[in-house]
């Protein structure tokens, strides 16, 4: 058994998670690590590619040493993993790009959202030393 294979039994043993689950888990730590250390966006192909690449890597990796020890490879197996492991970047990604869900809502259009909604509105500065003081 590789060094590979090892972490992650290890990590599933102490994470108790399925190793469908952590196909996911490590999906979206790729995927955030990497536009937050390359400043890319989540709508952009760039991260949902390198997503792939791990993904599709990871396979091979496995099906590699099932080879080299004479399993019989198991192609359901990994297509499911590679799906398992696509499908929440790909939700981010496409939501991203084609909806208005990630998008920041500019403070004028807070504003009017919560006069709209019969909320009362915030209170101005006030001159100090009046009622609403909170100190």
């Amino acid at each position: 058994m590789s060094l590979l294979q090892q972490v992650k039994m290890v990590i599933i043993e102490y994470t108790h998670l399925a190793k469908d689950a952590l196909h996911i888990y490590v999906a979206l730590a790729i995927l955030l690590g990497a536009c937050a250390l390359f400043g890319w966006k989540v709508r952009q192909w760039r991260p949902w590619l390198l997503v792939l690449a791990v993904a599709l890597a990871g396979e091979y990796w496995d099906w590699y040493e099932n080879k080299s020890i004479g399993r019989n490879p198991d192609y359901d197996g990994h297509w499911k993993d590679v799906w398992n492991t696509m499908l929440v970047p790909t939700i981010l990604m496409l939501a991203a790009r084609y909806t208005t869900v990630f998008e920041k809502t500019p403070p004028a259009a807070e504003a009017s959202e919560e006069a709209a909604s019969g909320d009362e509105p915030q209170v101005s500065c006030a001159a100090t030393g009046g009622e609403r003081d909170v100190v």
